[in-house]
C-alpha cells in the first residue's frame, strides 16, 4: 500500500515509455562523462608514445585514402591485451600511439588481420601486387582490389590545407614541415601514398623500443 502512495517509483517509470527513454539517455550520458572526461587529463593518453611523431605528408594523405577507400571497416588498429593478440600482432596498443590520429581508427571489426603493427612486414612490392589483387597473394582472400590507386596522382593534393587544420586541433606540425610536404608528392600515387601510411604502423614505437634496450645495455 505505501508503494502504491508514492509519487514515483520503478514501475511508474517502467510504464511511461517517454520518461524511460529520457532517464537512460541521462544514465548513459552521465556514465559515459565520467568513463571519458577523466581521460583528457590523464598523462597516459594525452602525451605521446615514445617515437610518436606526426605523420608526414605522403603517410598523411596515404592514410586519408585509407579512410576513404573503407580499409578501416574491415581492419583494427589495436592489438588488445589478450596474449593470443600479442602473440600474433606484437605488443598490445597503447592510448599514447592514438594521439596525433583524427580519426582514430581502432576499428571494431576484423575481416582481415589487424594492421597496427603491420610496418615493415612485408616489402613495399607486397603491398603492391596485394592491392592491385590480393587473391595473387592470398588465394582465399575476400579484399577487393583497388587497381586504380596505381594511376591516380597525389602530386598537387591539398596536403598543407590539411596540416594546417590538424595543427590547429593539437597535432605540433611546424611551419617549416608545412611549408616543405608539397615536395613529398611530387611524382607518388595513391597507391605510393597508402603504401607509405601502411609501411609506418607500428614502426615508430618498434625502433623507440628496440632503442631503449640498447641504451639498457642489453
Amino acid at each position: 500500500m505505501a508503494n502504491e502512495n508514492k509519487r514515483f517509483s520503478h514501475a511508474t517509470l517502467e510504464k511511461n515509455i517517454g520518461l524511460l527513454i529520457v532517464c537512460s539517455i541521462l544514465v548513459v550520458a552521465f556514465a559515459g562523462l565520467v568513463q571519458i572526461v577523466p581521460l583528457f587529463f590523464q598523462h597516459s593518453t594525452t602525451t605521446p608514445a615514445p617515437g610518436i611523431k606526426p605523420y608526414e605528408s605522403l603517410n598523411l594523405i596515404g592514410r586519408d585514402i585509407y579512410i576513404r577507400e573503407g580499409c578501416v571497416g574491415c581492419h583494427s588498429q589495436q592489438v588488445r591485451m589478450l596474449q593470443s593478440e600479442v602473440q600474433r600482432y606484437g605488443p598490445y596498443s597503447l592510448a599514447g600511439e592514438s594521439v596525433y590520429d583524427h580519426p582514430f581508427l581502432w576499428g571494431s571489426k576484423r575481416t582481415g588481420p589487424d594492421l597496427a603493427r603491420v610496418g615493415g612486414r612485408y616489402s613495399d612490392e607486397w603491398h603492391r601486387l596485394h592491392l592491385r589483387n590480393p587473391r595473387d597473394l592470398v588465394k582465399d582472400s575476400n579484399m577487393p582490389s583497388y587497381p586504380w590507386l596505381q594511376h591516380n596522382s597525389v602530386e598537387g593534393d591539398n596536403v598543407q590545407e590539411r596540416m594546417k587544420a590538424l595543427r590547429y586541433i593539437g597535432v605540433p606540425y611546424t611551419d617549416e614541415q608545412i611549408a616543405k610536404a608539397p615536395e613529398a608528392l611530387v611524382g607518388k600515387t595513391e597507391e605510393d601514398a597508402l603504401i607509405a601510411y601502411l609501411q609506418g604502423l607500428g614502426v615508430p614505437g618498434r625502433d623507440a623500443a628496440a632503442e631503449a634496450v640498447q641504451r639498457g645495455g642489453y
